[in-house]
């Protein structure tokens, strides 16, 4: 199809298996400080997304990008997916937009689906509230991020996984639609900080 692809690396060692057949290597929430693993991405020379830990401050990241660059590698995204709120809750804060994108110099990209997780919210898995992924995601967009990351699934709550987060495939047209035009206006309109 000619997209590129991108999938999630969990230790070093797989980071060049990995790259010989993937686009874009990501680095989950939970493993953005590990120093090792940051490193031995870098090397591959492969675009690095790394998402900020939810229990990170968004200017924080630029220490996370530093590790990245500082191996040699300059290609970095940086992908926010909420904040820990208490118990069982994340919370967006899109502040932390715009600040990632200044302190880090490099591309913020938004999940707006992680960013409803409930973790742990139904007791044994987590839980999700999909009915605000466009809502966030039209704020996201609006303040100028270089992309926005959805799952989808036909049938989410038969999705092996984050199917409580998810957007149901048969919306995601008009969703798309409704952020491209979105994007059209803040792109116009550009907000520095």
């Amino acid at each position: 199809f000619g997209l590129p692809v991108l999938t999630d690396i969990h230790e070093r060692d797989q980071c060049k298996i990995v790259a010989e057949t993937v686009d874009i290597l990501q680095i989950p929430a939970f493993l953005c400080r590990q120093t090792d693993l940051l490193v031995a991405a870098a090397e591959t020379g492969r675009i690095i997304n790394v998402k900020k830990g939810q229990f990170l401050a968004p200017w924080d990241m630029k220490n996370v990008v530093a590790k990245i660059t500082g191996a040699g590698n300059e290609r970095v995204l940086v992908t926010d997916r909420g904040t820990s709120f208490g118990y069982n809750t994340l919370v967006s804060d899109m502040r932390g937009l715009p600040i990632m994108a200044r302190d880090t110099k490099k591309p913020v990209v938004f999940d707006a689906t992680h960013s409803v997780q409930q973790p742990g919210g139904q007791g044994g898995s987590s839980g999700g509230q999909r009915e605000f992924v466009p809502v966030l995601a039209r704020a996201a967009v609006s303040i100028g991020v270089a992309a926005v990351f959805i799952e989808s699934h036909e049938q989410p709550e038969r999705a092996p996984s984050d199917g409580p987060n998810m957007v149901p495939l048969s919306k995601m047209e008009a969703l798309l639609s409704d952020l491209k035009a979105f994007d059209q206006v803040a792109k116009s309109r550009p907000v520095e900080i």
